[in-house]
C-alpha cells in the first residue's frame, strides 16, 4: 500500500527535544531562552519522567556544610567513583558547573531542604568526601522537575505528550528532523528540524529486575545508532545496591542510597551487620578516603562520616550478592536494609517521607518498624551516545544528547547524586551548542519523503502480518536472556551464550506481530519497544564481551583485575554499512596536566590547594 506523506501531519520547529525529565526540560529552557523555536516529545506524560524517582540529592559542591567542599574534591570523587575512565573534560565541566545549576534552580523556585543557617542543606552520600547533595527530603528528583516544568510553560516551548519517536531523518549526513507516533491514535507526526536533541534516558527494561520505569526501553540509543551516530562504554551499566526484591508489588523499585546517608544499616539473615567484611583490604585511588572513615567505624569511632554502607555502589552491590550467594540472604534472596532500629519514626518520616508514604501504601511495609529486604537493581547506564564535552553534539551534525542517554561524565561507575548534576549541566550545554550549530549553518536541511515512507512501513508491518510473535512473550525471553547472561557479574561464556540468544531474537523479530489496529494499541507501543531493547541490549552484552578485565559497574570473573592497558579505552560502537555491529577499541583523550593531577592528588594535597585558594 502505498504512503501518502502529505497526509501526515507535519510540524516545524527549529530544535526538536525527545525526552522531557530533567536533561530535556533544561535543554529546551536553554534553546527557547536563545530564541530557537523549540518543541519537546515525550513518550509519556509532561511530570511523569524517571527523574521524578532521583530521590537522595543533586550533588554539587556548594560548601554549605562543609567549607571544605570544592568542585576540585568533587571532580577528583567522581574520577575516583568512575575507575578513572570518564571523560576528563566532562567530569571536569561537570564539577565546576554543578553549584551554578543548583542555585539557578533556587532562583526559579525550588524548596530546598534549609540548614539552620538558611542555606541549602547538604547530606552525605556514597563516595563523596563531605556532604554534597543538596535535597528535598527524599523527593529531590520530583522537585526539580517541578521547577524545571513550572519555569519552562513561560518560554513558549510546544510540548508533544504521548508522542514516540520512531526515527531520525536526515539530508545527507545532516539531521533534518524525526518521525514520531501518536501513542493514543496511532497516527504518525514528521518532525521537520535543524537539531535533535536526545534526552530519552536510558534502557533498564532489557533486564527483569529493574529500578526502570516502562519507558527505559533504549529509544535514543537504537535512533541515535540508526542513523549513524557512536555510542560508548555500554558494558558500564549500574545496578543499584538497593532495590526492593519483596514483596512482589515493589520489586526492583529503588530504596534511595539517602536511606544509608541517614543512618540505614545492611543486616543479613543471620542479623549480623556484613559490610563490613567487604571494605577493600587496598587502599586503591577510588576508594581510599571511604575506606579510611570505614576503618574508623571498625575501630569504634562513631563520628566517622561514612560507616561501610557509603561505600561505591558496586563494591555495596556486589557484598549483597555474595551475601546471597553464601546462604545468608534473607528469605526472598536479598538482605535487610534496616533504618528503624538506627533512627526514631519521627527522623524517618520527616528526612525520607516518600519512602515511608510509597511502602506503607504498596507494600503494607512500615519502615519506621521493620526492615526492608533488598537487593542489586538494574539503575542505570554509564554509557550512551558518544558526544563532544563541550557542545554535547554526536558526530551525526545536528544530533545532540544529554543526561542519561550520553556517555562520558561518569566513566566506569557513577556516584549517586551526580545524575541530577549531569542533566542540569549538560542539558545547559546542549542547549548552548545546538544554538551555536544552527547559527553555523547555511541552508536548511531538508525532509526526504522516501525516508519517511520507510519508516512508517517498517511501523505498520508489525500491525499487518496475518501471524507472527507475541511480543510480550518476546519481551520476556530478551529479559531473562539478559539476567542470566549480562548481569551484575559476567564471563566469557555467559556473555557469548547471551549473544547466541540475541542473535536468535532479532531474527525473530522480523516476525513479531501486534494484534488490533493502530488506535490504543499497547501491544504495537510494546513491539515498537523491542527493536530499542534489542540493539541496546546487544551493545551492551558486545562492549562487555570485548572489555577483559573487572573495572567499576563492570566484573568479569575471568578477568577479575582492573587492567593498566584498558585504563587507556573506551569501547565504541556503531552500525556498519551491512546492518550488524561493530565494536572498536578507541584511545582516550588525554587530559591536561593540571586536571591529571588534581584526580591524582591526595586529599591532603588537594585540601591544602583549595585552602590556599580561598584565603
Amino acid at each position: 500500500m502505498a504512503i501518502d506523506v502529505s497526509e501526515i501531519q507535519t510540524v516545524e520547529h527549529d530544535v526538536i527535544v525527545v525526552g522531557a525529565g530533567g536533561a530535556g526540560l533544561r535543554a529546551a529552557i536553554e534553546c527557547s531562552s536563545m530564541g530557537l523555536n523549540t518543541g519537546l516529545v515525550c513518550k509519556s506524560l509532561l511530570g511523569k519522567a524517571h527523574t521524578v524517582m532521583a530521590e537522595g540529592g543533586v550533588a554539587a559542591a556548594l560548601a554549605n556544610v562543609d567549607h571544605r567542599d570544592h568542585w576540585k574534591v568533587h571532580f577528583r570523587d567522581t574520577m575516583r567513583g568512575g575507575k578513572f575512565l570518564n571523560n576528563w573534560r566532562m567530569a571536569e565541566l561537570h564539577a565546576k558547573m554543578s553549584p551554578d545549576r543548583v542555585r539557578e534552580l533556587e532562583e526559579w523556585g525550588a524548596v530546598f531542604d534549609r540548614t539552620k543557617n538558611g542555606l541549602i542543606n547538604q547530606r552525605n552520600f556514597g563516595g563523596h568526601r563531605y556532604p554534597r547533595l543538596a535535597h528535598v527530603g527524599d523527593r529531590t528528583g520530583l522537585e526539580i522537575i517541578r521547577t524545571l516544568q513550572d519555569h519552562g510553560i513561560h518560554q513558549g516551548i510546544e510540548v508533544y505528550m504521548e508522542c514516540t519517536a520512531l526515527d531520525l531523518l536526515k539530508d545527507g549526513d545532516r539531521i533534518s528532523g524525526m518521525v514520531a507516533v501518536w501513542r493514543e491514535s496511532g497516527r504518525f507526526i514528521i518532525f521537520k528540524a535543524k537539531v535533535v536533541i536526545l534526552a530519552t534516558g536510558g534502557g533498564g527494561k532489557a533486564w527483569q529486575i529493574t529500578s526502570n520505569s516502562w519507558e527505559y526501553t533504549g529509544d535514543g540509543y537504537c535512533i541515535a545508532y540508526e542513523s549513524g551516530a557512536e555510542l560508548m562504554d555500554f558494558e558500564f551499566t549500574q545496578f543499584h545496591p538497593t532495590g526492593m526484591v519483596w514483596p512482589p508489588s515493589v520489586r526492583g523499585t529503588l530504596v534511595t542510597e539517602g536511606v544509608r546517608g541517614e543512618g540505614g544499616i545492611l543486616v543479613n539473615k543471620e542479623g549480623k551487620r556484613f559490610m563490613f567484611k567487604y571494605i577493600p583490604e587496598k587502599f586503591s585511588p577510588e576508594t581510599a578516603d571511604t575506606i579510611e572513615e570505614s576503618n574508623r567505624w571498625l575501630a569504634g569511632d562513631k563520628e566517622a562520616r561514612r560507616p561501610p554502607e557509603l561505600l561505591t555502589r558496586d563494591v555495596v552491590a556486589k557484598a549483597i550478592r555474595d551475601e546471597v550467594r553464601a546462604g545468608r540472604g534473607s528469605e526472598h534472596g536479598g538482605v535487610y536494609l534496616d533504618i528503624a532500629s538506627q533512627r526514631s519514626a519521627e527522623d524517618i518520616k520527616r528526612k525520607l517521607p516518600s519512602m515511608y508514604h510509597q511502602f506503607k501504601i504498596l507494600a503494607e511495609l512500615d519502615i519506621t518498624k521493620d526492615p526492608m529486604e533488598v537487593g542489586p537493581t538494574l539503575h542505570y547506564f554509564m554509557g550512551g551516545i558518544r558526544v563532544n564535552a563541550d557542545t554535547q553534539m554526536s558526530n551525526v551534525p545536528g544530533l545532540f544528547a544529554a543526561g542519561e542517554c550520553a556517555a562520558g561524565v561518569h566513566g566506569a561507575n557513577r556516584l549517586g547524586g551526580n545524575s541530577l548534576s549531569d542533566l542540569l549541566v549538560f542539558g545547559q550545554l546542549a542547549g548552548i551548542g545546538a544554538a551555536d550549530y544552527i547559527n553555523s549553518l547555511g541552508t536548511a536541511p531538508a525532509v526526504d519523503n522516501r525516508q519517511v515512507e520507510q519508516i512508517v512501513k517498517r511501523a505498520t508491518d508489525i500491525l499487518n502480518r496475518e501471524s507472527g510473535e507475541n511480543p510480550y512473550l518476546f519481551h520476556e525471553t530478551l529479559q531473562e536472556n539478559m539476567q542470566d547472561n549480562v548481569g551484575i557479574v559476567r564471563n566469557e561464556e555467559d556473555l557469548v551464550n547471551g549473544i547466541k540468544k540475541l542473535e536468535e531474537l532479532k531474527k525473530l523479530y522480523s516476525k513479531v506481530k501486534a494484534v488490533g489496529t493502530s488506535q490504543y494499541n499497547p501491544g504495537w507501543d510494546e513491539a515498537l519497544a523491542l527493536r530499542s531493547l534489542l540493539i541496546t541490549s546487544e551493545a551492551v552484552a558486545r562492549a562487555a564481551l570485548i572489555r577483559e578485565e573487572s573495572r567499576g559497574a563492570h566484573t568479569r570473573l575471568d578477568f577479575p583485575n582492573e587492567s593498566d592497558e584498558w585504563q587507556n579505552y573506551n569501547v565504541v560502537i556503531k552500525k556498519r554499512l551491512d546492518g550488524t555491529m561493530e565494536v572498536n577499541k578507541v584511545e582516550r583523550e588525554k587530559p591536561s596536566d593540571d586536571i591529571y593531577r588534581i584526580a591524582y592528588s591526595t586529599l591532603e594535597e588537594l585540601e591544602a590547594e583549595v585552602a590556599k585558594e580561598m584565603e
